[in-house]
């Protein structure tokens, strides 16, 4: 069994590391663009094209599911993407996990942040999203300058400061935090520190990913169920812009990445 996932850059390491969490059995085909990153600065019509070729170049593999791990992509190219690909391939879109952060939310009253790229931060995709789920839960949108770009890069001190700006922007009585962009869950914890969290995990704001909830989805439409008990023997098949590779030097900086390495190399 394959599952395939895709994203301009190393933003799908968080979902794959979730999949072989999930199913040590199962290959990954991961689908990078290089050539074309980053996406954000795209009009639709070029995300949307650069989508395609990560995505026919997954699907040449015949996984069971293609996780789009990109909420861009994801915005912008995902009608078209499952219009060419659906019904034979189930294609996974990511939306920052809003509605179950609003909806706890409400039930306590406490303030929700929303850490997302600055594009993102003032677009109508990520209005439509609070209007639509925010249940009266009060919701605050920080833009976080550099953010992503430092992640992909693996670089240390900008991280650090990128996270330490948006932690500074981020109202003192947000008890969630929304991970709007899935960089960002590749550094959590020291998001969650910058929040007034500690190193072992515990206090500071809750934290709100997409990875768990979009790697239990890929399964079901590729109708597996999760067997984190299964037998190692996941392989891993990188695409670079539609040519075979290996991971970026910086995902191996990210726990998510280390984790995908043992595997063997996926059958051809």
């Amino acid at each position: 069994m394959k599952i395939a996932l895709m994203d301009s850059g190393i933003g799908l390491l968080a979902a794959a590391a979730a999949v072989r969490r999930a199913r040590p059995d199962a290959d990954l085909v991961l689908s990078l663009d290089p050539d074309g990153m980053p996406w954000g600065p795209r009009d639709a019509e070029g995300i949307t094209e650069r989508a395609l070729l990560c995505a026919r170049a997954a699907a040449a593999y015949e996984p069971e599911a293609l996780i789009v791990a990109c909420n861009t992509a994801s915005v912008h190219a995902l009608p078209t993407l499952r219009a060419e690909l659906e019904p034979a391939l189930p294609v996974i879109g990511t939306v920052p996990a809003v509605k179950p952060a609003a909806a706890a939310a409400a039930t306590t009253g406490s303030r929700v942040a929303i850490w997302a790229t600055p594009a993102t931060t003032g677009s109508s995709y990520q209005q439509q999203l609070i209007e639509e789920f925010a249940n009266g839960a009060d919701i605050t949108g920080v833009p976080c300058h550099g953010l992503a770009e430092a992640i992909e890069n693996g670089d240390e001190q900008l991280i650090s400061a990128a996270v330490e700006a948006a932690a500074e922007r981020t109202p003192a009585e947000a008890r969630t935090v929304v991970l709007g962009c899935t960089h960002y869950e590749l550094v959590g914890e020291r998001i969650r520190e910058a929040l007034g969290g500690s190193g072992s995990g515990s206090g500071g704001p809750a934290l709100q990913g997409s990875a768990v909830a979009v790697c239990a989805q890929a399964l079901r439409r590729a109708g597996l169920s999760p067997d984190p008990g299964a037998a190692p023997t996941g392989g891993l098949t990188v695409l670079h812009s539609g040519r075979t590779s290996t991971l970026p030097a910086a995902a191996l900086t990210y726990a998510e990445g280390r984790l995908l390495v043992p595997a063997p190399a996926a059958r051809r």
